[in-house]
């Protein structure tokens, strides 16, 4: 796949998107997001079981390149950010969020407004040592947006992301890790060597439960318990129609490890 703005490698089952604007960081263009949502839907009809998305340069990516946003006006004089939100930013966040494989954000660099929601999107987050987070939007008199407000509070919890939110500082990566925003935080150097071997771990296991077990995770902290339960058995019902589930349990009486096709 050939794109203008990010770098598409496929090895096997696993596949590595890399943006590819490092003179700006990475900053977030109208065909950035295009593409990125071209590439993931593209590689769902490629049987890929994992993947990375990673920052070309010294940055993972530093949101929207407010230089390159398309601003329009309301009939009010003001200006409708929301447009570009609806056709550009949101569309990408769904894709990464719903992808039917999963999805491993390997932060190597500054992680900035929609930049991290991008990688909060994605499953698992590992983080370089020298990458930093930030929820810049108040700097610069904006709501926090792409899904800020959704992943934001449910990793940290609400006290911690008012304060990212409203006070628009950074934080380094070894503090997001303990904080819980993201998974791992490794030496610089080994961090791309770190993701393969956690995407070569995912790819090993049965996609499509993994997949499931998104949706639970996420509808789990707006449903009370009884829809929760309702929701894992009609989870567990889809399992047990997959070939996975049915090998993982015949491995388990077996006493094998279990062959895993992701389907």
């Amino acid at each position: 796949m050939d794109f203008e703005t990010l770098r598409c490698e496929i090895d096997g089952p696993i596949a590595q998107i890399t943006l590819q604007r490092p003179a700006n960081l990475n900053a977030l263009t109208p065909r950035m997001l295009a593409e990125l949502r071209e590439g993931v839907s593209a590689l769902a009809d490629k049987r890929i079981r994992c993947l990375i998305l990673t920052g070309a340069g010294r940055g993972f990516c530093v949101g929207a390149d407010l230089v390159d946003v398309e601003l329009l006006h309301d009939e009010q004089g003001g200006i409708d950010l929301g447009l570009s939100l609806e056709r550009d930013f949101n569309p990408t966040v769904r894709a990464l969020a719903r992808a039917p494989f999963p999805t491993l954000a390997a932060v190597n660099g500054p992680c900035v407004g929609a930049g991290m929601s991008l990688a909060l999107a994605c499953d698992v987050t590992l983080a370089a040592r020298a990458a930093y987070f930030c929820q810049a939007f108040t700097n610069v008199g904006l709501v926090p947006d792409s899904g800020s407000t959704f992943f934001l509070p449910r990793l940290v919890g609400s006290a911690r992301a008012a304060g990212m939110v409203l006070l628009g500082g950074r934080i380094s990566a070894e503090q997001a890790a303990a904080w819980g925003l993201v998974w791992r935080c490794v030496d610089d150097a080994a961090l791309l060597s770190e993701a393969r071997d956690l995407a070569r771990q995912l790819v090993e296991r049965p996609t499509t439960t993994l997949v499931l077990c998104r949706q639970a995770l996420i509808e789990s902290s707006r449903n009370d318990l009884d829809q929760q339960l309702d929701l894992e058995r009609n989870l567990q019902r889809i399992t047990g129609r997959t070939h996975d589930t049915m090998e993982g349990i015949r491995a388990f009486a077996e006493k094998r490890k279990p062959r895993f096709l992701g389907s």
